[in-house]
């Protein structure tokens, strides 16, 4: 898998990769030769030696090669694995950073039929950054919110990096309270660095959306499953998360704020040594949050991460969907406010022990 982007602690990876792309050239070059060099002309090249050299006397052997290229791969996949069952904090955030993982759009595309997106907020405008529409799930109508980063420099810019505006929040919340109007159970997919600091941004009211929305959520009368894709920064993520079940991917990260953020305020600059005790220190990663008891589920990634594999990522997405949907549907709607608030109300809770 070549790219022009690539993770630094994935450099054997890289390595064999480009072993594997060599022999193939190498495979291709033989089954050619062997494919053209029949007939009279090819035995009067080998007969005088015109054109000929060593390797065309001795030709290589193909089934050689892809042998050689099968071990290869079996030994990518095995370096894979290792360096991805130990990734550090801070790895696991460039993992989650990804210019190649799967965003909003794509895991809409993947797994929900019938999307019909919803602009606006009735107050300002519409934010790219935050993508709001109806869809099915499986046979299941649901509503579907969801942070977008974009692709291309354009998409990114106009996007603000998954950075979302108040009017982004606003619209948000505004098509909540219409799936639970109509009874529709709602999934987010939250993968934002944080909410966009802008002025515009703060003089529209920045804090005051997240806040109604952290509000308004928590009393929704309808089922709300969350997922963190990718980045799970500070307000801008609980933004759309106040939900009555959290997962996360395997790769994603999931913190009041990034490490450069907490390096910037603790050491007073953002390097890598600073970054990386952050995010050790933050206890950022899917594994620590489900310790900690902020989320409630980790979905598997496959090895390597989602930009390896997206659609065998959203097929992990979407049975974990599928069966807190299916489990949430039976609880009466009154009960889920209820149960919602002390769902958070417990979170960060501790006892002590007086000696």
């Amino acid at each position: 898998m070549s790219s022009f982007y690539q993770l630094e602690f994935e450099k054997p990876v890289v390595e064999i990769e480009k072993q594997v792309a060599a022999l193939q050239e190498r495979l291709k070059r033989v089954q050619g030769g062997k494919v053209g060099g029949g007939g009279a002309a090819g035995e009067q090249t080998l007969e005088t030696g015109t054109g000929a050299d060593e390797e065309s006397a001795a030709p290589e052997d193909a089934g050689a090669i892809e042998r050689e290229i099968d071990a290869l791969r079996v030994k990518r996949e095995r370096v894979l694995e290792e360096l991805y069952a130990h990734l550090t904090p801070w790895d696991t955030v460039r993992v989650a950073r990804h210019p190649k993982r799967p965003q909003t759009r794509d895991y809409i595309e993947m797994i929900f039929k019938d999307f019909c997106e919803l602009h606006g907020d009735r107050r300002f405008g519409d934010d790219p950054a935050m993508v709001v529409g109806f869809a099915r799930l499986g046979s299941t109508k649901v509503l579907v919110i969801g942070h977008q980063k974009g692709r291309t420099t354009q998409e990114k810019i106009a996007c603000h990096f998954g950075c979302a505006h108040p009017e982004g929040y606003r619209k948000a919340m505004a098509k909540m309270r219409l799936a639970e109007k109509f009874k529709l159970p709602i999934v987010t997919l939250v993968d934002t660095p944080g909410a966009y600091p802008g002025l515009g941004a703060e003089a529209r009211g920045q804090a005051e959306a997240i806040a109604v929305n952290l509000r308004d959520m928590s009393r929704l009368k309808t089922p709300i499953v969350s997922v963190v894709i990718g980045e799970g920064g500070s307000g801008g993520a609980l933004g759309i998360a106040v939900a009555d079940r959290v997962a996360m991917l395997a790769n994603s990260w999931y913190s009041v704020i990034s490490p450069e953020g907490c390096a910037a305020i603790l050491w007073k600059q953002a390097n890598e040594q600073t970054n990386t005790a952050a995010a050790q220190n933050l206890k950022l990663t899917a594994r620590d949050n489900l310790e900690l008891g902020i989320i409630d589920a980790v979905i598997p990634e496959p090895i390597g991460g989602a930009h390896r594999e997206p659609k065998k990522t959203a097929q992990h997405i979407e049975k974990w969907l599928t069966d807190q949907i299916m489990d949430l549907k039976a609880h009466t709607p009154s009960t889920l406010p209820r149960t919602r608030y002390e769902r958070f109300r417990k979170l960060g809770s501790f006892a002590e022990q007086v000696a």
